[in-house]
């Protein structure tokens, strides 16, 4: 065996056991443990730059999209687009449990066009629990909905997952999306038709609208109270603002990140004219955009030290010479079926950055495409993501909803996997992504 690649499999098991211990953040990981290794198996500094250089290099664009990303969809929340939507929302859901979820769905749909899961729960968990409660439907299944349909609609090229996945497969996050978009209009409609399932399953429990009580609606909290950074004049000027953008990334080969920084210089300009005003509103999101970017950068480091040298071809041929030889062709597809389950016991950077490039690697000889290798793995990964134990905003779920998380667990999971199974069944019958 390759000691190079027994090294490369040394440092895939050390991140996974730092990740889970959760003493140190994954950037940090990132960049020290490879560096090490680096030295173990007896790069120079100056071949370790050269990796090291190849690999950031590779990363930056999608650092910059998460930057301008979180930027904009920040200065929209402000501007009170999504508010204004969910209030639309809550008066038309009236007294229907079906019609509940149903509104549940688009909530967390449009909430998490930021693909910030912190944001999507704030705006959709807190005005519906105390519709939920009134109504006798048990706020796991608010939570399950929201959690499922967050997760289907995380793979968007400004998410999180569909970042690190393109950036470990160092292909653009568009060129992954354009392999999901199928997957995730049929991942939404089968959450409809769950919503009918269990719409019709707390109805047998005796959830309902009971005659006499105040309308329900009354009973929602006010969504976000109007303040001086809402805009309402502004509101469809920046619903067009957002539409154009989702065409530009779909319809365009403009890139994403180009868009992103556009739409926010423009975004800021109409809604905060004044410099004072603008910079406000930059400061209060950069934190989450900077953290975003430095995990993306330093993710550079492990992909240059381990892809960029030798070390990702000795794992690769370490793998082939274990494995069946007829099993390799579809290593994206066993891997993208496995994914989800162990997703919950391991970190998803993990996956992202230690496994997935050698699945990559092997089937790249067989004619398939890295965006598809990105795509598939996504696809499962995505409608668990806010059910993992690992994931922050889970957490944050959990506590608006006051659910514990064996009981999340238990309630929710069964439907992502089943989910998650279904959408790559579709993305592979249909031929969208080969087989």
């Amino acid at each position: 065996m390759s000691m190079l690649g027994i090294a490369g499999f040394a440092l895939m098991i050390l991140i996974v056991a730092l990740l889970l211990w959760g003493k140190s953040t994954p950037a940090v990981v990132f960049i020290l443990l490879p560096i090490i290794t680096g030295f173990v198996v007896g790069f120079t500094p100056a071949e370790m730059s050269g990796y090291i250089a190849a690999g950031v290099s590779g990363v930056a664009t999608t650092a910059i999209l998460f930057i301008f990303a979180v930027l904009f969809f920040g200065v929209m929340n402000d501007a009170g687009v999504f508010d204004r939507i969910v209030g639309k929302v809550l008066k038309l859901v009236g007294n229907n449990v079906t019609l509940l979820m149903f509104a549940t769905v688009l909530i967390a749909f449009i909430g998490h066009l930021d693909g910030s899961g912190a944001t999507t729960l704030l705006i959709a968990i807190p005005p519906l629990l105390p519709i939920y409660k009134k109504m006798k439907v048990r706020p796991i299944n608010l939570l399950c909905i929201t959690t499922l349909t967050m997760g289907v609609m995380n793979i968007v090229p400004w998410g999180g997952p569909s970042g690190r996945t393109a950036a470990a497969l160092e292909v653009g996050t568009s060129d992954i999306w354009k392999y999901c978009i199928p997957a995730q209009i049929f991942g939404l409609v089968l959450i409809l038709g769950l919503c009918i399932l269990l719409a019709q399953n707390e109805k047998k429990r005796g959830a309902g609208y009971v005659p006499g009580e105040e309308d329900l609606t009354a009973a929602a909290q006010d969504v976000k109270e109007v303040n001086e950074l809402h805009r309402p004049k502004l509101f469809w000027f920046n619903i067009l603002l957002i539409v154009a953008v989702v065409l530009m990334l779909t319809l365009t080969k403009v890139a994403t990140h180009v868009t992103f920084m556009v739409a926010l210089a423009i975004g800021l300009m109409v809604n905060y004219p004044s410099q004072k005003a603008q910079t406000e509103r930059i400061k209060a999101h950069a934190t989450d955009a900077l953290t975003m970017a430095f995990t993306a950068l330093a993710s550079g480091v492990l992909i240059g030290i381990m892809g960029k040298s030798p070390m990702l071809d000795a794992m690769t041929d370490m793998v082939l010479s274990a494995m069946p030889a007829s099993m390799a062709p579809h290593l994206h597809v066993i891997f993208a079926a496995v994914n989800s389950p162990l997703s919950m016991f391991i970190h998803g950077d993990a996956l992202t950055y230690g496994i997935l490039p050698i699945v990559n690697q092997i089937v790249s000889g067989y004619g398939i495409p890295a965006a598809a290798v990105g795509a598939a793995f996504l696809i499962t990964f995505g409608p668990a993501i806010y059910i993992m134990p690992m994931t922050a905003a889970t957490y944050m779920g959990l506590g608006l909803t006051n659910v514990e998380l064996k009981d999340h667990i238990a309630f929710s999971y069964k439907w992502a996997f089943v989910l998650a199974c279904a959408m790559l069944a579709f993305v592979l019958l249909t031929g969208i992504i080969p087989a």
